[in-house]
């Protein structure tokens, strides 16, 4: 047998403690991050918002623009105004989430966009951007606005078209949560409806959802 003495046996019983030490502390680290990872995605749940069109029982919200335009928006629809002077938008939006929703921007396109035409969001460069800073509390409502106001924009002229013929429009709204994080694109329809007595409303319906900072939710 071999003779073991105790200079050996104390660098063994050293090593295999430095093992366990070290086993110990990946194991520690690990389970340490996996909480971390946890208490973050419970913190951005917690301040993550998502957008609807609001209730069509909604009360309805009154609208200014910059030039002191006002329009009425009833709940669980939008507004199309088409003027000589611009062309005004505004939905009714309500937040299903659990966070405040900052606006950021908005596309328009004078048709009804499906996901079978077109899988994914408008390039975010092609995004509007709102001259005012509009939030949406949570499991509140509150309203989108925007204006066209360039007639020499090919799509000022397609959406006026659009209106005339009263066909649906496509809105595209970019927004995330409060810290400029978790940003998110909804994509929503405004369907032109001639009501009982014949008076033209749009009634506003969500298509889609996009993830931009985190993986979508399909």
């Amino acid at each position: 047998m071999p003779h073991w003495d105790w200079v050996t046996i104390s660098a063994l019983a050293t090593a295999f403690g430095t093992l366990v030490l070290a086993v110990a502390t990946f194991a520690s680290v690990r389970s340490g991050n996996r909480a971390a990872r946890n208490a973050e995605r419970a913190l951005l749940q917690g301040l993550r918002p998502l957008l609807f069109p609001s209730r069509l029982s909604d009360e309805p919200l009154k609208v200014s623009y910059v030039d002191r335009h006002w329009v009425r928006v009833p709940g669980g629809q939008g507004v199309v105004e088409v003027t000589p002077d611009a062309i005004y938008l505004a939905m009714s939006l309500r937040n299903v989430g659990s966070g405040l929703a900052v606006l950021h921007g908005w596309v328009v396109e004078p048709r009804q966009v499906t996901s079978q035409e077109r899988a994914g969001h408008a390039p975010l460069d092609h995004f509007r951007r709102l001259t005012r800073d509009l939030f949406v509390p949570p499991g509140d409502i509150f309203f989108w606005q925007g204006a066209l106001r360039d007639a020499a924009e090919s799509v000022y002229g397609e959406v006026a078209q659009a209106v005339r013929e009263e066909s649906a429009l496509t809105i595209e709204l970019l927004y995330g949560d409060e810290e400029g994080g978790q940003r998110t694109v909804t994509r929503y329809a405004l369907l032109p409806h001639r009501g009982e007595d014949g008076a033209l409303v749009w009634l506003a319906s969500v298509g889609r959802h996009w993830n931009i900072d985190r993986a979508d939710p399909r």
